[in-house]
C-alpha cells in the first residue's frame, strides 16, 4: 500500500527544517548504503550522530507521531532514526531495494525489520528539476514528486530509485519502520477498515454500525499483530 500524507509537517516547520539544513555539513551518502546499492548511490546525507542531526530528527519524529494517517498506514512498532538527503545537480540514486534488516544506532536493542519506507519532501518542487522518487510496480514505475512538507509511505520491499536532479537542490528526510503487521495486505485491510469506521463515526457517532466495524478492526489487529 502506498499512502500520501499531505502537510505532515507545517509550512513553518518546513522553513525551520530547511534553515537548519543550511547550517549542517553533509557526508557522502554511499557510506550508509549496502554493498550493492553503494554502486548506484550518488547523494549526500546527514545521519544519526552527525552535528545538527538530533534537532532536525526530533522535529520530524514529532510530526510523524502526531499524524493519525501515518500511524494508521504504517502501524509503527520501531522506527530507524531519520536520514536527511541532499541531491544537487547530477546526483541520483539508482534502482535498489532497501536492506530488509537494519541496525539502529543505540536506539533499540538488536535490529529491526524494514517493513515501511517513507520520504518526506522538504524542497519546493518548483525549485528543482528531476529528483522524482520512482517506485516500481511490476516493471511500471510510479513517479512521485510532492509539495514541501508532504510525505509518501510505501512498502520497503519495492524496487525504487531517485531520478537525477538536473537543476536546483532536492532535500528530503527518509526513514524506515518495523510495523506491528509484517504483511502489507494486512496493513491495507486494517487501514481501509479504520478509514471506514472514522467515516461512520463522523456520520453516525458511536452507532451500532461503528461498534461492529470497530470490533472487526480490533479482532483482526489482535489476530495479526506482532508485539
Amino acid at each position: 500500500m502506498i499512502t500520501l500524507i499531505p502537510d505532515i509537517v507545517t509550512q513553518n516547520e518546513v522553513a525551520q527544517l530547511n534553515a537548519m539544513l543550511t547550517t549542517v555539513e553533509f557526508a557522502d551518502g554511499a557510506g550508509t548504503a549496502g554493498w550493492h546499492a553503494r554502486e548506484v548511490k550518488k547523494n549526500q546525507q546527514l545521519i544519526h550522530g552527525m552535528p545538527g542531526h538530533e534537532g532536525l530528527a526530533k522535529l520530524v519524529q514529532t510530526a510523524i507521531e502526531r499524524s493519525a494517517l501515518f500511524q494508521m498506514a504504517a502501524r509503527p512498532r520501531f522506527m530507524m532514526p531519520v536520514i536527511f538527503n541532499r541531491y544537487a545537480v547530477g546526483m541520483n540514486y539508482g534502482a535498489h531495494i532497501d536492506d530488509p534488516i537494519m541496525s539502529p544506532p543505540s536506539v533499540y536493542p538488536g535490529r529491526i525489520r524494514a517493513d515501511v519506507a517513507f520520504t518526506l519532501f522538504l524542497a519546493d518542487p518548483a525549485s528543482y528539476a528531476g529528483g522524482e522518487l520512482m517506485i516500481d510496480h511490476g516493471g511500471v514505475e510510479q513517479r512521485v514528486k510532492l509539495a514541501a512538507g508532504s510525505m509518501i509511505a510505501y512498502p520497503a520491499t519495492t524496487l525504487h530509485r531517485v531520478a537525477p536532479v538536473t537543476q536546483g537542490v532536492r532535500t528530503s528526510a527518509v526513514g524506515w519502520v518495523q510495523s506491528e503487521l509484517r504483511d502489507p495486505v494486512q496493513r491495507a485491510i486494517l487501514f481501509d477498515l479504520d478509514m471506514v469506521r472514522r467515516n461512520v463515526f463522523g456520520a453516525e457517532g458511536k452507532s451500532r454500525n461503528f461498534d461492529i466495524i470497530s470490533k472487526a478492526h480490533a479482532n483482526l489487529l489482535h489476530m495479526w499483530a506482532e508485539l
